[in-house]
Formats: C-alpha cells, structure tokens, sequence
C-alpha cells in the first residue's frame, strides 16, 4: 500500500518521514511510512481504532522507546537531523517535541508547580523567570484568566477541560517547536472541546501540531493536512480539505463518509 502524497513543496518541511517501519517486538505496526509534515501547520491523522496513528505520534519524540522490545526501521527527520540517529540526546528531542495525551494528567501539584516543572528539570531556578514562563504558557494556553489569583492551588481541583488545557501550558513550557496531541479533547465535553480546537488555531501560529483524533468533525474543523492510517499503512496524505471532498483512495473515502471505522 502506497499512500497518495500530496504538494507541499511551498511550505516548510518540519518533520519528513521515510520508510518508517515500527514494531512491537516481533509484531510490525507501522509499514513503510512516507510523509512530510509542514512547519506551522496542523496535522492530524485519522484512522480506525488500533491502525498505527498513536503508534507513529510516539515515534516523532521518542516516546515509544520506553516500550521493551520495541525496533523502528527508516529514517524520521526534524528539521533534517534524524531523531533515531546515534547522535540524538533524547532529553533535547523531548523538549524541541511537546506531548499532550488523550487523559488530562496533571501532577499532584500546585498550578504554578505543574507549568514550571519541566523549565525547573531544564535549569531555570529563579523565581522570577519562573512565574514569567508560567504566565507566558498559561496565556497561550488559555487559562491564565481563570487561575492568576490561584496559582498555589491545587492542579486537581480544576475541571476536566482546564486540565487538559493546564497539560497544554505545561508542554508549552519548555519551548517547545513541535506540539503532539493524541486525542486532546476526547474525554471532554463539548463546550470544554470546543475551547481545544480554538486554542490549536490559535497555537499553529508558533507552532508545528500533529494531533491524533477519532471524530471526523474535528479533524475537519482544526486541521491544515489530513492523514489517513489504515492497519498501520499510510492510505493518503493530503489538504484536509481534499481528503474530506475529494480524496483520491476508495479506502480514504469509505472512512471519511462513514462506511467503516
């Protein structure tokens, strides 16, 4: 299976993906995959559940490699530099790449402690900068007008779509270029839901988002490029727009009508 690839030669390619096959010991779920990402723009990647899209998420930082047992073949590139290259510090790769995953999971911590633990574990000690980063984050994540005057309370007294959006600001705080989201808002309600998908327009101005999601609404809704994963191929890669209007594999419009999935 070949996905159909898009043009994208106009815009910046952020992360390039080639011939990336993945496998969970003896178990292959990711074949040949062949993608670039453009920078500054929002991806996502649709698909039936178990076909290999939160699998290639946790390839773009490294994450899968806390898994035993786990092999990856290919070459996946971030700004040029191959991430699985001997020369890579996987500490650097994970603050240059951001995770937000499906369940909020804030820490048993304060507001302030949740945001600035990931500048505190990179060198940042002074106070002062500390409660800049928290108050820079907190904004670009949406939330500092809610909790300012109560940045020593606990993290685990705010509701469901203010964590989620306070595990945002958290992985915004270490700078990072690239964002993944694996299923941001599907635990959420629909006002909370909506307040993710306006915060992911808001942030494709600074930053490169790869988001994994279930609901085709959304996917429509938040993304710049679709990609559609079906047992762990990539079917086709392309505009949102086309994918949901005119894509070219039968299989990519099956699952977007609704035919199967």
């Amino acid at each position: 299976m070949v996905a159909t690839m898009p043009a994208v030669n106009h815009l910046q390619a952020k992360i390039r993906v080639e011939s990336l096959n993945f496998y969970y010991g003896p178990v292959q779920a990711l074949f040949g995959i062949t993608m670039t990402v453009p920078a500054q723009q929002v991806t996502a990647l649709i698909g039936p559940s178990g076909c290999g899209k939160s699998t290639f998420l946790r390839t773009v930082n490294r994450m899968n490699d806390t898994i035993p047992g786990t092999r990856v073949e290919g070459r996946l590139l971030i700004d040029g530099h191959d991430i699985y290259g001997n020369t890579t510090d996987v500490v650097a790769l994970r603050k240059q790449v951001g995770m937000v995953f499906q369940k909020s999971n804030p820490f048993p911590k304060s507001i302030f402690d949740n945001v600035a633990y990931g500048p505190r574990i990179h060198g940042a000690k002074r106070r002062e900068s500390l409660a800049e980063i928290v108050e820079r984050s907190l904004i670009r994540a949406g939330l500092w007008d809610e909790v300012k005057d109560r940045l020593d309370a606990g993290a685990l007294d705010l509701s469901g779509g203010q964590q989620q959006r306070l595990c945002i600001a958290r992985a915004l705080a270490i700078d990072p270029e690239i964002v993944l989201m694996d299923e941001p808002a599907s635990a959420l309600d629909p006002r909370a839901t909506a307040r993710i998908e306006d915060l992911i327009g808001e942030l494709r101005r600074d930053y490169t988002i790869v988001i994994v999601t279930h609901n085709m609404q959304q996917a429509a809704r938040v993304s710049d490029f679709t990609a559609f994963f079906y047992e762990g191929h990539l079917i086709e890669f392309g505009p949102t727009q086309r994918i949901f209007t005119m894509p070219k594999e039968k299989r990519t419009e099956d699952y977007v009508t609704g035919r199967f999935g």
